[in-house]
């Protein structure tokens, strides 16, 4: 059974879903989703693990600060740690896609002690994005939509006709494909359609200036970088990928083991960026797989 409740730590009013006890297993979610894409994980989580999946803030019913700066990653991080410390624990599992995976990247990467194991889906290393931006043309292409995503016109061009544009590229395959129900529909529309909740998740690219490169004096990703304690992540890591993924190229997979101590990689081959939607169990048996093996 779900529950929600939430939560007060590092100014922000934090939004969660969560099922069972046992161990903290914390699931982090990326644009434009909200806690609902783990649902099916809470309920197979929730078996054995405190499964807590939370709206990051900026999304759903979680605070929305006003200020860009709000959402840099530091911000992010710590909105995590401190969540982990109001649950009561100091050591938990770490899973996230998309921007929740870059922020489960950094956690990693700044708070390895605080982690038992990290699992990443579809979302790339910060050293190993900064290099296919730089230097893979292919991946510049693909991640053009960064910049729309960055710009002032990003609300009314995502909301317009309903969210039909976020219809279009999150959920209209599901749909299609019968994984995703007019259940599931209604819940996301209504996640979007809260008040601030789309600025809020269009911040997060505004607060990292992350993209390709785009002809303006700044380097985003480049300086953020040189903000990292190291750039090797030093806790068991496991990266599950869904190989169609139109955003995040499979560049992102080549050499990660240079920046992992200890990985493991799951490649789907029928899987796009939406993976979790679309192959449910696939992906909690690779977690489960995971989490039985020794580390």
């Amino acid at each position: 059974m779900i529950e929600h409740a939430c939560a007060e730590v590092n100014s922000v009013r934090l939004h969660y879903a969560a099922a069972g006890s046992g161990k903290l297993m914390a699931f982090l979610h990326g644009f434009p989703e909200f806690w609902y894409m783990w649902k099916e994980q809470l309920e197979e989580f929730g078996q054995d693990h405190r499964a807590v999946a939370l709206d990051m803030r900026g999304y759903n019913l979680s605070s929305k600060p006003a200020e860009v700066n709000a959402y840099r990653i530091e911000h992010l991080m710590e909105d995590v740690r401190a969540l982990a410390g109001h649950l009561g624990y100091e050591k938990f599992v770490l899973v996230g896609h998309d921007w929740g995976g870059v922020v489960a990247w950094a956690f990693a990467l700044w708070h390895p002690g605080l982690l038992e194991r990290l699992v990443i889906i579809n979302a790339p290393h910060p050293a190993i994005f900064e290099r296919e931006l730089r230097d893979n043309p292919a991946q510049q292409a693909a991640s053009q939509y960064m910049l729309l995503l960055r710009s002032p016109r990003a609300e009314d061009a995502l909301s317009a006709n309903h969210y039909a544009a976020l219809v279009e590229g999150v959920l209209k395959d599901g749909i299609a494909g019968g994984y995703i129900s007019a259940e599931d529909r209604r819940a996301y529309l209504e996640a979007w359609s809260q008040p601030g909740a789309l600025t809020g998740g269009l911040n997060y690219y505004r607060a990292a200036r992350l993209g390709p490169p785009s002809g303006e004096p700044e380097r985003g990703l480049s300086e953020t970088l040189k903000s990292f304690p190291s750039l090797i992540a030093k806790v068991p890591t496991l990266v599950i990928w869904g190989e169609k993924d139109p955003y995040l190229l499979m560049g992102n997979l080549e050499a990660l083991e240079h920046y992992v101590a200890n990985l493991t990689i799951r490649r789907v081959e029928l899987g796009s960026h939406w993976v979790i939607h679309e192959k449910p169990d696939a992906i909690n048996s690779y977690l489960r797989e995971y989490l039985s093996a020794p580390r």
